[in-house]
């Protein structure tokens, strides 16, 4: 064998021992093999840094007028709707649920209670129907316990979360089928007509009808009242109060379905179904009669000229009549107006903060107004600015006026801000004094009962 014979065997021998030295694999790329053998596709390596090897998750709404796409889309949502709805309880599967629950019970130490064991609660999920079994499993049971010595919960309070669930359900589906989006939020136009199909169905709301004004007038109230409410995003459920303002001042336009189930005037409105419900508790329920009835004819009554719009002299006789000047001219710089005067949505927001200035929606609608500025903090200056006005009043009834430094320190205290220098909103919510502060700026009545507090006080505890 001549030498370059020898040469070209040696080369080749070592170019067959790179090949070998290649061929094998680290354990992440065995692996990756395996992986992709099992998913019955083959994968290279470098496929995860292709955007084509990343499963779809967005679709893009059908545009507004692509008519079949939109069909098609309102069609397979109703579709879905439906068996979702199929699938909750009726009232013939609750009646039949309660009778095994009662079968199964015993009494509580007491003998007042019906209780039930986890034993006999298993049981009990064994002989009710397939959709009752989803709210039997341990989880359920455990938050219900309420401390019985032998481990029982009641069956009423295990009922009452069924129904409860069953009903949050229904409503969750009910509204949905006005998401025109699929987003899972409700706009207004839908809402309008949603809420107002929904009022003219409550017992309690009935007696509106045979009132003096016209019916057209009364559910126009209607539809704008509970518009208002339902714009807002509801929060802070600790403190919710069953009617909310705005919780975004600028008018988002839609709400999420979740936080209308969220929040508790949904329980009001039901209420209003009870044809025997206690004329107390009519008087205490925004959504009813004689709440309707009272909002509506005080606009009346400030509209003196009666074009159906308020004017800023007009508003400023709104309830005592001590509301101060400058917060009134904010009200009309801040808020929509129609060539100057408020319309009667505007005018809801208005009444919505003003009777419940304590709460986190209130405060955020008021400090708006007290923002001159528009930096989203009330330093010195804006404090100053607005308690002139109350200053003002306080000479024009011929007292002393109170110096600011002493009412700034108070506020300052009061609050005890982040910032020492200013108060922001979230301040004034954490601070729990947010009212106060509120009616000391805006509201001569307000000042005057801050200002003799302890003689209120006094009062109190003497009657």
């Amino acid at each position: 064998m001549s030498q370059d014979q020898r040469l070209r065997a040696c080369a080749i021998k070592l170019q067959g021992q790179e090949l070998n030295d290649n061929s094998i694999k680290t354990d992440e790329e065995l692996l990756n093999e395996e992986y992709s053998k099992l998913k019955g596709k083959d994968v290279d390596d470098n496929d995860h840094r292709n955007r084509n090897a990343i499963p779809r998750f967005y679709y893009k709404l059908p545009d507004e007028d692509d008519v079949v796409m939109q069909k098609l889309r309102e069609e397979s949502r109703a579709l879905l709707l439906q068996r979702k709805s199929q699938e909750l309880l009726d009232n013939n599967e609750l009646q039949g649920l309660w009778y095994i629950l009662d079968k199964y019970h015993t009494l509580s130490s007491n003998g007042e209670d019906k209780m039930i064991s986890y034993e006999d609660f298993m049981k009990v999920s064994s002989e009710c129907g397939p959709k009752c079994r989803l709210f039997f499993n341990a989880v359920t049971f455990s938050r219900l316990l309420q401390g019985d010595p032998y481990g029982r919960i009641s069956i009423m309070q295990f009922f009452n979360y069924t129904m409860r669930k069953v009903w949050m359900h229904q409503t969750r589906i009910g509204l949905s089928l006005y998401d025109v989006t699929g987003q899972g939020y409700l706009r207004e136009p839908v809402r309008s007509r949603k809420l107002y199909i929904g009022v003219n169905s409550y017992s309690a709301s009935d007696s509106m009808r045979t009132g003096t004004m016209r019916i057209s007038n009364v559910n126009e109230f209607f539809k704008i009242i509970i518009i208002v409410v339902w714009d807002i995003p509801i929060s802070n459920l600790a403190h919710s109060v069953t009617y909310v303002i705005y919780s975004n001042c600028y008018c988002v336009g839609k709400i999420k379905i979740v936080d209308i189930l969220n929040c508790t005037f949904l329980d009001e409105l039901l209420e209003l179904r009870d044809e025997d419900l206690p004329q107390e508790r009519q008087n205490a329920n925004w959504f009813s009669a004689t709440s309707a009835l009272r909002v509506y004819g005080q606009y009346l009554n400030l509209d003196t000229d009666h074009n159906g719009m308020l004017s800023r002299d007009e508003l400023s006789k709104y309830g005592t009549g001590t509301l101060t000047n400058v917060f009134l001219d904010r009200v009309f710089q801040e808020c929509l107006t129609y060539e100057g005067e408020m319309d009667y949505k505007a005018y809801l927001d208005f009444v919505l903060a003003m009777e419940n200035r304590g709460e986190p929606q209130a405060l955020q609608y008021v400090y708006r107004l007290l923002d001159v500025q528009g930096v989203r903090r009330l330093n010195i200056f804006a404090l100053n600015y607005f308690f002139k006005a109350i200053q003002e009043q306080v000479r024009n009834l011929g007292q002393q006026p109170v110096h600011f430094e002493d009412v700034k320190d108070e506020i300052f205290d009061m609050v005890k801000p982040v910032n020492p220098l200013w108060i922001t909103l979230q301040d004034l919510i954490d601070s729990s004094q947010g009212e106060v502060v509120t009616n000391i700026l805006i509201d001569l009545n307000g000042f005057w009962n801050y200002e003799n507090r302890e003689m209120l006080m006094a009062e109190s505890a003497a009657d």
